[in-house]
């Protein structure tokens, strides 16, 4: 099915102002109101839990080898581990994954 220019920008504005209400429903209501401790306990794990959800696929299957797992990115994904855990740094340990991961690339010939 093709859409118009106004069907598109009209499903534009109204999945925006949906996102709207569903983030305003919890920021803007209780936002000024003190939360629980647990609930602040538990809100201290949504980047842990986001950046491997974001990472997980595209090292296992990435679509730079057509959805097959490679040696290279594997490696990389290893070395932020460890980089992670030893330093208890995230920056640090994009910073070695993306380095591992170009460096493995290079030496593998990909780049």
């Amino acid at each position: 099915m093709i859409y118009s220019s106004t069907e598109i920008w009209g499903i534009i504005a109204a999945l925006a102002v949906g996102t709207f209400v569903i983030r305003f429903s919890f920021l803007g209501l209780i936002g000024d109101r003190p939360m629980p401790s647990i609930v602040l306990r538990l809100l201290r794990y949504t980047p842990v839990a986001v950046l491997p959800g974001l990472v997980a696929p595209l090292v296992l299957w990435p679509a730079a080898t057509g959805g097959q797992p490679d040696a290279v990115r594997l490696i990389a994904a290893v070395v932020a581990l460890a980089v992670g855990l030893w330093t208890r740094q995230v920056i640090w340990a994009i910073l070695a994954g993306f380095g591992a991961l170009y460096m493995g690339l290079f030496v593998a010939g990909v780049l």
